[in-house]
């Protein structure tokens, strides 16, 4: 069993806040009440603005996967064909999804190096009804430029399918100004709430591609039809609890404002991008011209000196928990995780515990350089300690 005082810093599932787990043992109520229609209305409202979208919105209780698979079920039947964008974990997720409901024409890279947009273009002039991509790749710490893939999409006349999983809530998201026809989030990362729900983003365009046969569960027709009733509501027992949390969740949201929340993320990944500087640890990602470093989570190769287990338990036992690497990647990076309703304090600490046990097994020599660097950014930021 964790220390409850252990800090998890993964990408996600992130810490939950007191008062957002206090929401969810609020007395059960019943979900076709007018009070769950308020809370689900409220939730609604807040998603559309962190989506920056006017398109209706939708709260699944599955988590983003569920929601990933609602996005491509949907609009993709057995006849259509899908562009699956791959240069991570989840992009292979996307593409197993979509192999399951339609003809798939796969794009992959490898793994943490940027996409190429002339080799989707290439993929969409042969005819397509949808491209999927994941906007942050979190196995590989990588952004992907979904502004630009979105144009590719239309100027083809497909759908743009984004996984917003670990960027809404986090970084800048413009579902309308995009055109992202179909955008996803996750409740237990940047939202700062417990795992167990997604939203969804439906367009106009995506609207009039529903297929004759969507998945029974994720029917978003179901979704639409619920959600226009009297009372707001979902078409199945959704988590009641959950949505508690959500809407407490959203209101913290709400209460520190959606711009300096993206703030906050960006300037938490800039200082430990600058701690890895002077620690001489390389960063994962290989960017090009038209790709970023997630602002929500960093990769990082494993110094010489020090293996994977021996970091991470190291790490742990000073009560700081952070990630490895995933399936081929596992020994050869680890990730920090900076989503949700994290501090300054929790920054640097990771960063502290990080140098302590790196000179623990002689990769650095000194503790201080790494936390210098990152209180650095921090008070260039003008924020508070």
């Amino acid at each position: 069993m964790e220390d409850e005082s252990t800090l998890l810093m993964i990408p996600g599932p992130v810490q939950v806040l007191p008062r957002i787990l206090r929401a969810m043992s609020r007395p059960m109520i019943g979900h076709r009440s007018r009070e769950f229609g308020r809370i689900y209305e409220e939730c609604q409202k807040t998603l559309k603005e962190l989506f920056q979208t006017a398109n209706d919105i939708f709260v699944i209780s599955g988590s983003g996967t569920c929601a990933m698979e609602a996005a491509v079920g949907n609009v993709i039947g057995r006849n259509d064909t899908v562009v699956t964008i791959e240069n991570g974990k989840f992009g292979e997720r996307f593409r197993l999804i979509a192999e399951r409901y339609g003809k798939v024409k796969p794009i992959t890279f490898e793994w943490g190096t940027s996409i190429e947009l002339d080799k989707v273009e290439d993929a969409l002039s042969d005819g397509a009804k949808a491209v999927t991509m994941v906007h942050n790749e979190t196995s590989t710490g990588i952004k992907n430029p979904a502004k630009e893939v979105s144009k590719l999409a239309h100027q083809y006349d497909a759908l743009f399918i984004m996984d917003g999983v670990t960027s809404i809530g986090g970084d800048t998201v413009l579902v309308d100004e995009w055109g992202v026809d179909i955008a996803i989030v996750g409740s237990q990362k940047c939202l700062g709430a417990p795992p167990g729900l997604s939203a969804i983003s439906v367009s106009d365009a995506a609207w009039d591609a529903i297929v004759d046969q969507p998945p029974y569960y994720a029917d978003l027709n179901a979704y639409r039809k619920s959600s226009a009733k009297e009372i707001t509501q979902t078409p199945y027992t959704p988590a009641v609890s959950l949505f508690c949390a959500l809407e407490e969740a959203l209101n913290v949201i709400n209460e520190e404002g959606i711009d300096a929340r993206r703030k906050r993320h960006k300037m938490a990944a800039e200082a430990i991008r600058a701690a890895a500087e002077v620690l001489d640890i390389e960063l994962f990602p290989s960017l090009n011209e038209i790709s970023e470093y997630s602002n929500t989570v960093t990769a990082m190769l494993l110094p010489e000196g020090i293996n994977d287990k021996k970091l991470r338990d190291g790490m742990l036992k000073r009560k700081v928990q952070i990630s490895g690497g995933q399936e081929h990647l596992s020994g050869s990076i680890f990730r920090i995780g900076a989503m949700g309703n994290f501090t300054e304090r929790d920054i640097l600490t990771t960063i502290q515990t990080l140098e302590v046990v790196l000179k623990e097994y002689r990769v650095i020599a000194r503790i201080g350089d790494g936390v210098n660097a990152a209180s650095d950014i921090f008070s260039g930021f003008g924020l508070e300690k």
